[in-house]
Order: structure tokens, then C-alpha cells, then sequence
């Protein structure tokens, strides 16, 4: 019936953003998350990915629309009625993960048909879904630019001013694990092999002699990722499950693995060159890099939490550590006599479920309970507070969002959960 490309042909709107025509042969920019639809409207609101290649696009010069773009189309045409870009000339990997929200908000005494959407940097991007207009100023502010030979970053990126962000953006070095003081120490040392600097710090290239990379937080998945999050029609609060997990953005002219420029990896050490602990890397992270000291990642936690946003004032509700600590870190000899708080984890991809009272969400990674089993659970939290009121046990991880559905005045809860040897289930549970 019709067609909308995500990248625009030689008359459409956007092609002047793919410079050198590189929008003839750049591949990606699609949708890989789950497109919304508005009924009422008669849209259909796309959050478009990033284009080829993740971390390098001096070969796709310009901002590139319609990537990493919530679109807006009419469905019955197939025309384009607004887009918004959440990042310009994207070189972290930040494309559009998951589903655009419908939310219904009263902002200032003025009612809001908007579209909420989650991102792997950790912005909420709130705008009114009839004309795209941000509910609250969405800044355009200046950004670290690259130094790599071929790529031209863009000059500023847009920042919105409300809500805050969800997770942690950019590292320094306070964001390095603070106990004990070893860890501080040796986590000091390793990240002398990388660079550091705010969000939007972009890849850089990595060497023996100078740095390995660009420390890059939120990391590759999130932040956010696809399972998105939850809206409260009553209260007007979101719920969003995200990971604070830093990745090392590293660069290489490799033209054996790619015609790209440059692609991501690491410069080969010298043929015998010792790999073992120590060297400026870091001990345990390997003398040729790692963002890890002997298994503990060099951010401090938590490294998983659930964010309760109020959509109508734009601001955190409350904010709680999510998942349980797990046993390596629990047990870890170099934290043996320390108070460790809840951590989370950094490699769970789960989502939330609100209800009329609870917000419930699955840990993303094994621990040891009270009774010694090994295990996962699934956690319920008061809604409006943000309080654990129960748990129930999972014999693995959870993954996804959690689910809710009636059947003969029986309420359900179905969570999918894998790993560890264990094959993909759903596991139902009904209410009390």
C-alpha cells in the first residue's frame, strides 16, 4: 500500500543529511523494537535504529535522518506528519530500543496527548504525539567531538531539561567503585588506559602506547533496552527498569575484518607479550584493558534499578536498587568484611509490569537465598513508594516484562524466564 524509508531517497525530506550520497549504501536504520499505534489518531509512531556501522560513520557524513528518530505516520497514507531525532550522527550504539508509550498527562493544568520513549543513554524523551512539540525544552548542548581520522561528529546533541535522566551518563572518576580503598585504588589505575568524559564522549583510537578507548556510560545495551517501560493511566508515573553497565569504546584499522575505516577492537600486543594481572590495564582486567578488577566492574552500584518518573510534574518519584546481589560480589575475598547494599545487575534485559498497587520486575541474574538454593526471583514493589512488599522464587533469570490477563475472575502473572542450562519458559503464577 505504501512505503516510508527510514533513510530518505535522492527527493525526500532528510536526504540532505546523508552526505557524499552515502545514503545509496548505508544498510541498518530500520525498526528493530515494536512500533505503537495511536487508533484515535491514525498513527503509527516508529523508533527507528542507528545506521551501519554502530561506532564509526565517517563514511555517512551528516546527521543522518531518520535514524535513532521517533517517526510519526499517518497510516493510511504512509506520510510522514512529524519526526524527532534523539541523536545526531550516532557513533555509541543509542538507537531507539523499545516500544513508544501513549501517555495521557497533565502538565501545568494543560491535558497532553504525548509519546514517552525510553533510551539506551538513559533520557526519557516526552513529546506531544499529535505534532512531536516537547512537553517540556529539549536543549541542543555542546559535545565532546572525535578525533578519529574520517569521522565528523555532530556538534551538539539534544539533552532534555525534564524528567532527569534514569541511570548514570558519562564517567569520571567519581563514579568508580569507592569500597573498599584497594578497589578505588586499582580501579584509579586501570582507567588511566582509557579516556573519560560525559555523555556523549565519542569512540576513540585504541593504541598500545596511549589509550585503549573511550569509557562509555550507559554501555552498548542501556540504559534502557528493548523490554522498555510501564505507564500508570491513573497516576501518570513511569516505570522504567534500567542498567548502569560501562563498555570500552575502542577503535582499529583492521581492513582484514572490514572496508570500514575503522571498526571496534583492540590493538594486537607484540607477538609472546604477556596477557596475565598487572600493567596499566589494571590487575585482573589484563595488562591490554578491561573495565573489570578481578571479576567487579569499576563503576560503583547499583548496577541494576527501577525509576519511578511523574510525567506530569517531570521529575523522579523514587528510585530503588533492582535485583539481588549476586554471589561473586557477596563472596568476593576482596570484599570479604565489607557492608556491600544491594547492587543489582548489569546484564539483565527485564522490563516492568504496574498494576493497581505494585510495580513487579524479575531479577536478571542468579544469587544464593537465605536457604542456600540457588536461584532468581520475581520482586513486587509498592508502586507509589517504591518498597519490596514480596518475592517470589525463580529457578533462573527472568527476561522481558512481566504479564497480567484475566481468566474466569482468576488473575494471572506469566514471566518469561532462561539460562543457566535451563530452556526458555513462561511460568504462570495466579493471585492471592
Amino acid at each position: 500500500k505504501w512505503i516510508f524509508h527510514t533513510i530518505p531517497t535522492a527527493d525526500e525530506l532528510g536526504n540532505d543529511t546523508w552526505g557524499n550520497d552515502s545514503w545509496r549504501y548505508t544498510g541498518n536504520t530500520g525498526v528493530w523494537g515494536q512500533m505503537t499505534i495511536d487508533e484515535e489518531l491514525g498513527y503509527v509512531y516508529l523508533p527507528v535504529e542507528m545506521p551501519t556501522g554502530d561506532l564509526y560513520g565517517g563514511h555517512r557524513p551528516g546527521d543522518n535522518l531518520f535514524a535513532d528518530s521517533i517517526v510519526a505516520i499517518e497510516i493510511a497514507t504512509g506520510n510522514r506528519v512529524w519526526h524527532f531525532q534523539t541523536v545526531h550522527h550516532d557513533v555509541w550504539d543509542f538507537d531507539l530500543p523499545s516500544a513508544p508509550i501513549l501517555v495521557d498527562i497533565t502538565v501545568d493544568g494543560r491535558a497532553i496527548k504525548a509519546v514517552a520513549q525510553p533510551t539506551k543513554q538513559g533520557f526519557l524523551f516526552v513529546l506531544d504525539r499529535t505534532n512531536g512539540e516537547p512537553v517540556w525544552p529539549i536543549e541542543e548542548r555542546p559535545v565532546p567531538q572525535s578525533d578519529i581520522p574520517g569521522e565528523v561528529t555532530s556538534a551538539t546533541q539534544p539533552f532534555p531539561t525534564k524528567p532527569p535522566p534514569f541511570d548514570r551518563q558519562g564517567v569520571s572518576v567519581d563514579d568508580l567503585i569507592d569500597f573498599p580503598p584497594e578497589l578505588r585504588s586499582r580501579a584509579e589505575e586501570l582507567v588511566t588506559r582509557y579516556r573519560m568524559g560525559p555523555l556523549f564522549s565519542p569512540p576513540s583510537v585504541a593504541t598500545l602506547d596511549g589509550t585503549l578507548g573511550t569509557l562509555h556510560l550507559p554501555g552498548l545495551t542501556g540504559g534502557s533496552n528493548w523490554p522498555g517501560g510501564s505507564f500508570d493511566p491513573e497516576t501518570g508515573i513511569f516505570y522504567q527498569y534500567s542498567k548502569t553497565e560501562v563498555h570500552s569504546l575502542g577503535m582499529v584499522s583492521n581492513p582484514q575484518r572490514s572496508n570500514m575505516d575503522y571498526i571496534m577492537g583492540r590493538p594486537r600486543p607484540p607477538a609472546g607479550a604477556a596477557r596475565g594481572r598487572g600493567g596499566r590495564g589494571g590487575r585482573g582486567g589484563g595488562g591490554f584493558g578491561g573495565t573489570n578488577i578481578d571479576g567487579i566492574t569499576i563503576v560503583k552500584p547499583p548496577w541494576g534499578r527501577i525509576t519511578a518518573i511523574d510525567l506530569n510534574r517531570g521529575e523522579i518519584a523514587w528510585q530503588v536498587a533492582h535485583g539481588e546481589t549476586p554471589d561473586n560480589i557477596r563472596n568476593h575475598p576482596l570484599l570479604q568484611g565489607v557492608d556491600v547494599p544491594r547492587t543489582g545487575v548489569a546484564n539483565a534485559r527485564i522490563g516492568t509490569l504496574v498494576t493497581k498497587t505494585l510495580v513487579i520486575a524479575g531479577d536478571g541474574g542468579l544469587f544464593t537465598n537465605d536457604e542456600g538454593v540457588r536461584g532468581s526471583a520475581l520482586r513486587a514493589y509498592d508502586k507509589a513508594t517504591g518498597e519490596e512488599v514480596g518475592t517470589v522464587a525463580l529457578p533462573v533469570p527472568a527476561t522481558g516484562s512481566p504479564m497480567t490477563y484475566m481468566v474466569d475472575d482468576t488473575q494471572y502473572l506469566v514471566v518469561a524466564i532462561a539460562g543457566g542450562g535451563f530452556a526458555g519458559e513462561l511460568w504462570a503464577f495466579t493471585a492471592p
